[in-house]
């Protein structure tokens, strides 16, 4: 989907291509990355311990247990 923002003022514009290049993004990257912080706000990116504690939290497996999964599951047969 394609959005288009009419009439945005110089000193505006300024800015934000300000704002992309400190960010080493292009313009529409970085109104991207906007949008999904408006949308989006404090759901923030985990950390690789976050991310194993939840998936701990949630009784999911991780890789090396879906090996051993499929092991158990190849030897029993």
């Amino acid at each position: 989907m394609n959005l288009s923002i009419k009439n945005v003022p110089e000193e505006l514009a300024r800015q934000l291509r300000e704002r992309a290049r400190r960010h080493h993004r292009s313009l529409q990257g970085e109104l991207m990355a906007i949008l999904e912080e408006a949308v989006w706000g404090d759901r923030r990116r985990l950390s690789p311990g976050e991310v194993h504690q939840r998936v701990r939290e949630l009784g999911l497996r991780t890789g090396a247990e879906a090996v051993e999964m499929v092991r158990e599951d190849r030897d029993g047969r």
